[in-house]
């Protein structure tokens, strides 16, 4: 998802230097105007705004707060600003790091998958100091059209996991949904038609229909790993703060199923397979 940011953000005239593990990205971005980063260390020391957005929580601490990452490099009064996905622990931490190096830190978390990010219409939740964020909105505003603060740091990511807990369980309940359909011989496109314009309706319901019907759970922009790594996330949260998980908990077990059998790279749709599996089909 960072490639469409980033080419959102040079669409909108932003002067950007960008970095990543595949220099094919790289090569790519500056082909319509970044400037191509040696490294972390150059990015972090030469920008007054550093975005970074990172696939789990070792490689987001790698990246920040490693010993060549952001915090080692960055220049004081610079604002980071973290897209990924993690813990609150986390967030807050990067957050004290920050601000030992005399840097300011937003967790930013988004939502919209990468239909979102390409077409600028993310939803991106913010916690962190109020200045910070006034500064960075122009930012944001240029990469979607729900931005939200909500509050100091690691409350975008709490807010984030509240998201992905719902994602996780409506998820998960649209193929049980589906499973049901299939097993009684209703049409899957003509059920989400209609669910859609029903109660029983979810993003979830809208976006995973058509590819169960397909069966199109090869190469997804939105693969199931993602959320197997989230739940993870959020159950660690909920036993610590003693809180019950009953849908939570249904869903955590069928991700590691698919994770488990094997299906971890496929669409997240494909969760249908292991609740298949456990009626026999």
């Amino acid at each position: 998802m960072g490639r469409p940011m980033a080419e959102n953000l040079l669409n909108a005239g932003t002067t950007l230097m960008v970095h990543n593990r595949s220099q094919q990205v790289v090569r790519a971005l500056a082909d319509i105007g970044a400037e191509a980063a040696t490294g972390v260390a150059q990015l972090s020391a030469e920008c007054d705004r550093v975005f970074v957005c990172l696939p789990n929580e070792e490689t987001c601490e790698l990246i920040l707060m490693g010993e060549d990452g952001v915090f080692a490099n960055v220049r004081p009064g610079s604002i980071v600003v973290d897209h990924s996905t993690v813990s609150v622990g986390l967030s807050r931490k990067v957050a004290e790091r920050a601000e030992s190096v005399g840097a300011k830190f937003l967790d930013a978390p988004i939502s919209g998958g990468p239909v979102g990010a390409t077409d600028g219409t993310l939803s991106i939740m913010v916690g962190g100091e109020q200045g910070a964020y006034d500064d960075v909105l122009p930012e944001f505003e240029k990469m979607g059209t729900n931005v939200v603060r909500f509050g100091d740091s690691g409350a975008g990511t709490a807010m984030k996991l509240i998201n992905q807990l719902l994602t996780c369980v409506h998820t998960v309940a649209a193929a049980e949904a589906f499973n049901l359909a299939n097993s009684a011989g209703v049409d899957i496109l003509k059920a989400t038609d209609l669910l859609q314009k029903s109660f029983g309706g979810s993003t979830m319901v809208g976006r995973s229909g058509p590819i169960t019907a397909d069966r199109d759970f090869e190469n997804s922009g939105a693969a199931m790993r993602n959320l197997i790594k989230d739940i993870g996330i959020i159950m660690t949260m909920a036993d610590e703060m003693k809180l019950s998980m009953p849908t939570g908990s249904a869903a955590a077990e069928i991700l590691y199923e698919g994770r488990d059998t094997g299906l971890s790279d496929l669409d997240i749709a494909a969760t249908i397979i292991p609740i298949e599996n456990r009626s026999g089909k």
